[in-house]
């Protein structure tokens, strides 16, 4: 038996308790009958009787069209599906001795990223003698935290991984966002 077919519930023969408490097709609890009783009144209404709670005691059924039912959960998953947003990591590269035209070129870039919603790891790559300067990376990657603090959090501190040295920044949510929005108009009046 596949974990999936586990999670279905069982349906009108395939309910092997004794008796079960009964919701009618409204949601109306009408009591404990005998799963026979119960089967004749699915049948009556020309639908199924499924086993909703089947750890309760005694066992919950219900009265339902169990094929509508399916399909409007389908549906929700879809939607549910349909309106989530993916998340992806974008990858900007400096060097140590990075010239100011290159960094903000870089730094406009970046903002895009942010603006739609991505994260950024940003990567310092040394290379040779560079490696003996580290605190040189760390002050590109200070001074870009610095330059995107009203649009961006750090997520993950920069930290020195072999040759490459890593920082993961990500946009602001949107609520504080707005709330800075709304400081810089203040300043301004």
């Amino acid at each position: 038996m596949s974990a999936i077919a586990a999670q279905e519930p069982r349906l009108n023969e395939q309910i092997t308790v004794k008796e079960c408490r009964l919701i009618d097709y409204d949601g109306n609890q009408m009591g404990v009958y005998a799963i026979d009783r119960a089967q004749s009144i699915a049948d009556a209404a020309g639908l199924d009787l499924v086993e909703i709670a089947p750890n309760a005691e005694p066992p919950v059924c219900r009265v339902m069209d169990y094929g509508k039912f399916k399909y409007d959960q389908a549906i929700k998953a879809k939607q549910a599906r349909k309106n989530q947003t993916k998340i992806e990591i974008k990858e900007m590269k400096f060097r140590p001795k990075i010239d100011i035209g290159d960094y903000t070129t870089k730094k406009k870039h970046i903002l895009r990223f942010l603006e739609a919603g991505n994260k950024v790891k940003i990567t310092i790559m040394f290379r040779g003698r560079e490696m003996a300067h580290p605190e040189q990376g760390l002050s590109i990657l200070e001074r870009l935290a610095d330059d995107l603090k009203d649009v961006a959090v750090i997520e993950n501190q920069p930290k020195m991984e072999g040759r490459n040295m890593h920082m993961l920044i990500a946009p602001l949510p949107a609520s504080a966002k707005k709330a800075k929005s709304e400081d810089k108009a203040e300043d301004s009046e």
